[in-house]
């Protein structure tokens, strides 16, 4: 990098630091931590786009389809379920979510449960969210690092402190308006790799014989059990689904920007735009993927400072796997494309990180503050309120950076339990909300323990937990499918143990408009899904012959 690509970064660095300043006016609650209900679908959209397309898709999603072993194009099948999911939470999910007023969407479950479900929810949320996000962090620090030659510790600085300044100043509007420009600057990123990369193909003599046939199949039939059977078709379609229902419909990072919407009308067109929008940007980056693989076996001095980097700043990953596939997409920067560009590109990978830290520091921050300090009837004075709210986005913030430094390069037990928790845990809190809403059978007790049980049940057969404990089991289920098997646990026994405890009263949820309308049910956004669904299923299916030769 020379000067250019320096001023690039600092700009971006100056522009964002103003930008909190521009949206420092927030009075309450719903200033600070919903934007005022006033935010409209297009940066809303990009917003939720940017929160789940962070930059670990960014790095590791082209190198598994060009360069991990195993790897393809079979990663688009993680699109497939997106477009059912978004309708699903338009028609199901929305409409009582968004009537009942609430900042943090585990209020909602006291309200119908008890607020020790609401606190086992809220407590998993901000623990797991928190560490995740720490090794995010310390991912991308390190990548950063072995490509810039800049110590991890810098950027890790970098990425997370004025990140928590400008959340911390602006709130809501900041973060939003930050994920919809980074998303912009990502795509950007994308487009100029897609361009150069195809380009150094065909000065390099081009493809004689197409892509890597072994890695253009995506649909595979296969259900997900045993070695080798990762990826098919009917459990990223179905897992997906559960997965993808409960991270966008139920889970405080991404809820918190539907609540943020100015009407439910808002809230359906992101939500659409986002199920339409998603595939063809992962299309990008696995198409990226594709080319780069290829430079590789065109190119041999790409391999070889690929092979170089990991060695000098990775040497255990390198005596042991080899390559570390996930430098492609840096090492390919610095390598390929001019200063200016590299700086942009720079910029991209920083802002797909920091869009998904100010996604989670805002959150954690407005859970913390809901569950913690403004619950029961006597309510936090707004100057107290918004006081209280800053200084958790800051607590938050350094809760983070303190997990980037801790457990980021760690081979500690705890990122594994983390990284299980994760396959595990969306089933039993989509059923949580889907009883909140809909059941006047079921009670805490039987809630409590649904969740509880199906976590637990679910993390035996996780295959992370199993690798922890050395535990063989005899077979391996691919953990996407995890996220179904959390759902019928979770509702089966929360049925169960509630009839067993027909004496415990089933509390009823009070000055709550939750009543669904014959309006819900949306045609056109019915037809326009599953249209666009069926026809991203017949594209995949032909991706072989589109890409091959």
């Amino acid at each position: 990098m020379n000067w250019l690509d320096y001023s690039i970064i600092l700009l971006y660095i100056v522009f964002f630091l103003g930008m909190g300043f521009f949206f420092k006016d927030n009075k309450d609650s719903k200033d600070y931590f919903l934007g005022g209900r006033s935010m409209g679908w297009f940066p809303l959209s990009l917003s939720t786009m940017a929160t789940q397309l962070s930059a670990i898709s960014f790095i590791s999603a082209p190198a598994f389809v060009g360069l991990k072993l195993g790897g393809g194009m079979k990663w688009l099948t993680f699109e497939f379920a997106v477009p059912l999911a978004m309708l699903f939470i338009m028609i199901v999910i929305i409409p009582p979510l968004f009537r009942s007023g609430v900042v943090s969407i585990y209020e909602f479950v006291e309200k119908r449960f008890s607020s020790s479900t609401r606190l086992i929810l809220s407590v998993v949320f901000q623990i797991s969210r928190a560490l995740g996000t720490g090794v995010m962090v310390y991912t991308i620090a390190i990548i950063l690092q072995a490509v810039l030659d800049i110590d991890f510790v810098y950027t890790i600085l970098i990425i997370s402190v004025i990140t928590i300044i400008y959340s911390w100043q602006g709130g809501m509007k900041a973060v939003v308006w930050g994920d919809a420009i980074q998303m912009i600057i990502l795509f950007l990123g994308l487009i100029i790799c897609l361009i150069y990369g195809w380009n150094t193909v065909q000065d390099l003599g081009g493809l004689t014989d197409g892509f890597d046939s072994e890695r253009l199949q995506v649909i595979d039939f296969n259900l997900g059990i045993g070695d080798g059977n990762e990826y098919g078709f009917w459990p990223m379609l179905i897992g997906g689904f559960f997965l993808y229902v409960s991270y966008y419909g139920c889970d405080q990072t991404q809820a918190q920007r539907l609540l943020s919407a100015k009407d439910e009308k808002t809230i359906r067109t992101l939500l659409l735009a986002n199920g339409l929008l998603r595939f063809p940007v992962v299309l990008v980056y696995c198409v990226m993927g594709l080319i780069l693989g290829s430079l590789i076996t065109l190119a041999p001095d790409f391999l070889s400072d690929i092979a170089s980097t990991t060695q000098k700043h990775f040497p255990e990953e390198y005596a042991a796997n080899g390559i570390k596939a996930d430098l492609m997409v840096p090492v390919f920067i610095m390598k390929y494309l001019p200063h200016g560009l590299i700086g942009i590109l720079m910029v991209g990978i920083l802002s797909a990180a920091m869009s998904s830290l100010s996604s989670t520091v805002n959150s954690l921050s407005a859970v913390t503050v809901e569950d913690f300090f403004n619950r029961g009837k006597t309510k936090l004075e707004p100057k107290k309120y918004m006081a209280i709210s800053k200084a958790a986005v800051v607590f938050w913030g350094v809760v983070c950076i303190a997990c980037a430094f801790l457990f980021g390069g760690s081979n500690s037990p705890v990122i594994e339990i983390i990284n299980a928790i994760g396959s595990v845990f969306y089933g039993p809190v989509l059923v949580t909300f889907l009883l909140a809403f809909f059941s006047k059978k079921v009670n805490h007790i039987g809630m409590n323990a649904g969740i509880i049980v199906a976590v637990l049940i679910n993390l035996m057969f996780s295959q992370t937990i199993q690798n922890l404990f050395h535990i063989d089991l005899g077979f391996n289920v691919f953990w996407i499918w995890l996220n179904f098997t959390g759902v019928i646990i979770a509702f089966v026994v929360a049925f169960a143990v509630s009839a067993m405890t027909r004496s415990v009263k089933v509390k009823e949820i009070s000055n709550f408009n939750i009543t669904l309308k014959k309006s819900d049910f949306l045609i056109k956004e019915v037809y326009i899904l599953v249209t666009f669904f069926i026809a991203i299923l017949i594209f995949s299916y032909f991706i072989p012959t589109i890409f091959g030769q």
